[in-house]
This record gives structure tokens, sequence and C-alpha cells, in this order.
């Protein structure tokens, strides 16, 4: 995966902040994450209970941060997220973990150890894509950010409760940014909790638009060299974090109770 745009479009952009302490990158990391999720709830991914992003913990790199099981996404402050190790015990917060978060998001960290987030949702356009087994194809500049990076995983067994479906699920992600699950959903994952929200909210858009495409005609995808130096100019993960930006600027002013 290109980890850095080329000097002329990333000229003269803002950048990932460094932080002094631990206790600075956590807060900022949990702020991010709760963003995420009033996102996907202004977005319409929340689908009952389902559905979880994580952020790994800057201080304990085996231990991750989610959302309380049965708390609506838009709800969600900062303060409410739950610290889980990778065993699935709840190290901080009096709330229960998902089980499924805890099964897929374990094994994901756990085999992606630069992978600082990863968002998972039942969105409507996502798993419509999944019941045809398909991936997504570069039909369009915003879909060409999963070209050659993104893998499709079709052994669906049922509601993901065992750590070694998430061990496959993971195994099939490989060192993609996202993979469809088959009669499922997407997961998406970045090296900030940023790139991985803004992934998941663009492929969500990228399989709406290939499923009207492909309702309407017979959809002409880019050649393979366009699509790869379109990848490369929108593909790469300071792309995901930096498009995340207005986004978290905007769900911040509407609603700034989500940094409490």
């Amino acid at each position: 995966m290109t980890e850095t745009l080329s000097p002329a479009i990333a000229q003269d952009l803002p950048q990932p902040p460094t932080f002094a302490t631990v206790e600075e990158e956590r807060q900022h990391r949990k702020q991010r994450l709760a963003a995420g999720f009033r996102l996907f709830s202004s977005c319409g991914f929340d689908e009952g209970v389902a559905g979880h992003i994580t952020a790994r913990d800057p201080g304990r790199p085996d231990h991750f941060w989610v959302n309380p099981f049965g708390m609506h996404f838009s709800q969600i402050k900062a303060s409410d997220l739950i610290l889980v190790d990778h065993d699935g015990n709840v190290v901080e917060g009096s709330r229960p973990v998902n089980r499924a978060a805890f099964a897929i998001h374990s094994q994901v960290h756990a085999a992606r150890p630069e992978a600082v987030g990863a968002a998972h949702a039942h969105s409507l356009y996502g798993k419509t894509l999944s019941s045809l087994r398909i991936g997504l194809e570069p039909l369009t500049q915003d879909a060409c950010a999963f070209y050659d990076d993104h893998a499709l995983f079709e052994d669906y067994t049922g509601v993901v409760l065992d750590v070694e479906e998430g061990r496959r699920i993971a195994a099939a992600l490989g060192g993609n940014k996202a993979v469809i699950l088959a009669n499922h959903g997407l997961l998406t994952v970045g090296d900030t909790v940023d790139a991985a929200i803004w992934w998941f909210i663009t492929m969500e858009r990228s399989c709406q638009s290939q499923l009207i495409a492909m309702a309407a005609g017979t959809p002409r995808p880019l050649d393979h060299a366009t699509a790869k130096l379109t990848y490369e100019q929108v593909g790469p993960e300071f792309a995901g974090w930096f498009q995340f930006q207005p986004l978290f600027d905007r769900i911040v002013a509407a609603q700034p109770d989500l940094l409490d």
C-alpha cells in the first residue's frame, strides 16, 4: 500500500498529529472513534446493535477501544468507549463487549500490527454487494482507492462468535485496506482511526455506485494502468486520513458532546 501522496498533492497539507504523551494520543484516538460512530449513525450505517469500530490503544497494543454493546452509535461519547484485551476481557468500562466485535477485531488487530483502526457495519449497499460475492470494480475515481487493495471473504457461516472465524477473516484481509464479507458487509482498516473510518464510508458509497451502474446497464471499468495510477493518487493512507478531517470537523461542530 502506498503510504504517502506525491509531493505535488501532499504539499502544504496538514499532517497527522504527533503526541507528547501516551495519554494525549489515547484521548485523540478515542475522540476520533466517537466521531466515527456519530458519522456512521448520520450515514445510516446503524442496524440495531450490529457494527463496531475499534482503535488500538497506544500504550497497550494488544488492547483496543470499542463501542459498548447495545449503545446506539448516535449517543456514543469518548468516555463511553470500553477497553478490551485480546482475550475478550473488558479492562476499562462497565458495559459488555459485542462478542462479534471481539472475535473479528482482536484477530484483525493481531494480524495487522500497523492497523490502528478497524471498522465494520451492516451498511445497506455493502451488504447488498456482498450477497453477489463480487468485488469492487474500478468504475469511478473513488472506487480506485480499493483497486487491487481489497479482498473477498466468501465463507459465511453465521454470526461471527468464534475467534477462529475472526482469524480466517484476518487471513482473507491480508495486507489489504478492506475485505468484503460475503452475505455480511464490509470491513476496513487503517494506519489511523481516521483512515479506517473514511475507507468504510467511501467504500460503502462505491458499492452503491457500482450497484446502480449494474442496474442501469453494463458498466465500463477503467483500464488497469489508469486504475492503478488513480489508486496511487486516492488510495494512500494519508489520503484516507486527510479526507476524514472535514467530516470530523463537521460532526464535532454539530455534536460537540461526543468529545466528552
